[in-house]
């Protein structure tokens, strides 16, 4: 590459021209090489939550069935719906909302696994063959929008925000919600908490507004998938069975 006849290099001897140029080629490629292995070693770092989260993917290590086991034993012990002073698992909770501050709290809820029952006296349908079936019957909503339910009735002041897994064995399935206070200063004041201050909030995991909420109620789906089920599957059937006619037609 042609030299600026005004640059500095330029006005040098050759040789110290080549010195310079070598050292500088020099200078500007280590340095090239120490940006990229600190990009790779910055790209391939995790941080602590990215562990943890690694480290519950893998719930059939040792590490992971020790560690269910002894806790599962735990919770048994323990009433139902109970408070915790912190969640059980830290990454899975702030993903879904949680901070460690005023005004949010996480209750653990204990539901017991398997179908539903019909509650009819002595087995005995008194009705129609078709609906004289007692077990082998699917309850309607996920264990974990009970969960969220249970809490939220036992709880009433506050707004349930999510909830998660955290452990099962033959008998039971345990979640963590997490639970919010809407008159609390520090949620009020949170622009990216305060919505559920809001009074259409109210009991929003007993109406399907929860993600749990909105799994069983098929909202997952998009599309054309979904053409029978939004808003809602009683909004469809409205839309399908009222006649709609113009006044003056």
């Amino acid at each position: 590459k042609e030299l600026d006849p005004t640059s500095e290099c330029a006005r040098q001897p050759e040789g110290v021209v080549k010195k310079v140029c070598d050292e500088g080629f020099a200078h500007t490629h280590t340095r090239r090489a120490h940006v990229e292995q600190l990009r790779r070693a910055f790209s391939s770092a995790m941080g602590a939550y990215k562990y943890v989260e690694e480290l519950w993917r893998k719930k059939q290590s040792d590490v992971l069935r020790f560690l269910l086991r002894v806790r599962c034993w735990e919770y048994r012990q323990l009433p139902s719906i109970v408070r915790v002073t912190r969640p059980s698992r830290p990454d899975k909770a702030r993903r879904l909302g949680y901070k460690a501050k005023q005004g949010i709290v996480v209750y653990r809820v204990r539901v017991r696994r398997g179908g539903r029952k019909r509650p009819v006296n002595k087995g005995q349908v008194y009705g129609k063959p078709v609906h004289q079936g007692i077990t082998q019957l699917k309850f309607a909503r996920n264990l974990r929008s009970v969960a969220e339910e249970r809490a939220g009735r036992r709880c009433g002041g506050l707004r349930v925000l999510n909830s998660y897994w955290v452990n099962e064995d033959s008998t039971y399935k345990f979640y963590e919600v997490i639970m919010v206070d809407p008159s609390h200063t520090a949620v009020k004041k949170d622009a990216r908490l305060n919505w559920i201050c809001a009074p259409t909030m109210k009991h929003r995991e007993l109406r399907g507004l929860t993600s749990a909420g909105r799994k069983h109620r098929g909202l997952r789906k998009k599309g054309h998938l979904a053409s029978k089920i939004r808003p809602s599957r009683r909004a469809v059937w409205k839309r399908h069975n009222t006649m709609s006619l113009r006044r003056y037609r």
